[in-house]
């Protein structure tokens, strides 16, 4: 992705943003808080999503 559509992209995400109503993002905002997530995520970020897709690369 170059930076072009990059900043379109964040644009047009922004704008949707704004245009959404309070409800919508507080109900989206609670929605995000209600769904677990994944714990290997949580607490060690990117490296073990890193690792798993090293190791089903090299065995596929």
């Amino acid at each position: 992705m170059n930076g072009n559509e990059y900043i379109k992209f964040m644009t047009q995400e922004f704008t949707s943003f704004i245009d959404s109503t309070s409800e919508e993002r507080k109900t989206r905002r609670s929605k995000r808080r209600t769904e677990p997530s994944v714990y290997s995520s949580k607490w060690l970020g990117v490296l073990p999503f890193a690792l798993k897709s090293v190791m089903r690369k090299d065995s596929s």
